[in-house]
């Protein structure tokens, strides 16, 4: 599992895992008539429609929020993929900003971290909305 798969995990973690509680409750697809003898098209499986939908959105701010009140400290997230590291429990070393950057595609000099970090805030946020968060606009700019 690489850094941003544990950030998502730690922050869509209870969302994420609700979804597919709330899919397999819906209903899978109205009474159908069937017909009276097999034919020759092939059997069409609605139960496997529900994999393709899209994942639910999960409103990051208030988890994130509730993340540093509950650290206890007092973190940016909003600002500082260090501080937002933090905030969900993570190791956020130059070692694992590294890794990061290289599973977000940073091709930047990873000896500048000032601007390394930069880059990986924003491509976090990028991502993370792409991945069904709800990120305020002003963090994806």
């Amino acid at each position: 599992m690489g850094i941003f798969d544990k950030i998502k995990d730690a922050i869509f973690g209870g969302e994420a895992q609700a979804a597919p509680v709330t899919e397999a409750a819906a209903p899978k697809m109205e009474p159908a008539q069937r017909p009276a003898a097999p034919s020759a098209a092939p059997s069409v499986t609605p139960t496997t429609a529900p994999a393709t939908t899209a994942p639910a959105t999960v409103d990051i701010v208030p988890i994130l929020d509730a993340a540093v009140k509950k650290s206890g400290q007092k973190l940016d997230w909003r600002h500082s993929i260090v501080d937002l590291m933090k905030a969900v429990g993570m190791n956020a070393s130059l070692s694992e900003r590294k890794e990061l950057a290289a599973e977000l595609g940073y091709s930047g000099d990873t000896g500048d971290s000032a601007k390394m970090n930069m880059f990986l805030h924003k491509a976090l946020m990028k991502k993370l909305s792409e991945n069904g968060g709800k990120v305020p606009a002003d963090l994806m700019d």
